[in-house]
């Protein structure tokens, strides 16, 4: 997602390459990858902090590359995935810092308009998680739900 709710000109930065090819100076096979992403995951890691591991500290480029498989489908097979996808938990966080904040200082008006672009964010994800199946259809953003996620 794009910077929606600024006036800043889209996504920048690094780009994957063109040509995906498996790097030959990898040391790790395919099943030792998979291993370690379920040791990782069994930590109590996300996809996300998995990835971030494998690559600094097991100098893995890139698990699809050498798998095949992203992490996160490498996590559902193993049917080891959270309830809840990890961009929508971590939004609900936010959600929850903000409204904390705003029960201290309840003139913050940027902090509230803040939170509002992260409400409308989390209704638009779980619109999108309910049509591809994520999340099941009777789930509804709530501040009950927040507090269970935190």
């Amino acid at each position: 997602m794009a910077k929606m709710q600024s006036r800043k000109r889209g996504k920048s930065g690094s780009k994957k390459p063109l040509k995906p090819t498996t790097p030959t100076w990898s040391r790790y096979k395919s099943k030792e990858v998979e291993l370690l992403v379920v040791k990782l995951v069994k930590e109590g890691k996300t996809s996300s902090e998995a990835g971030i591991i494998l690559r600094d500290s097991y100098g893995i480029p890139s698990v699809k590359q050498l798998v095949g498989k992203s992490i996160s489908q490498l996590i559902k097979e193993k049917n080891m995935s959270p309830e809840l996808p990890e961009d929508l938990i971590a939004l609900i966080k936010r959600a929850a810092f903000v409204r904390k904040h705003l029960e201290k200082n309840k003139k913050d008006m940027s902090a509230l308009r803040g939170l509002q672009f992260t409400e409308s964010k989390i209704k638009r994800l779980t619109k999108y998680y309910k049509r591809v199946e994520r999340i099941p259809l009777d789930w509804k953003y709530s501040t009950e739900s927040i507090k269970m996620y935190v």
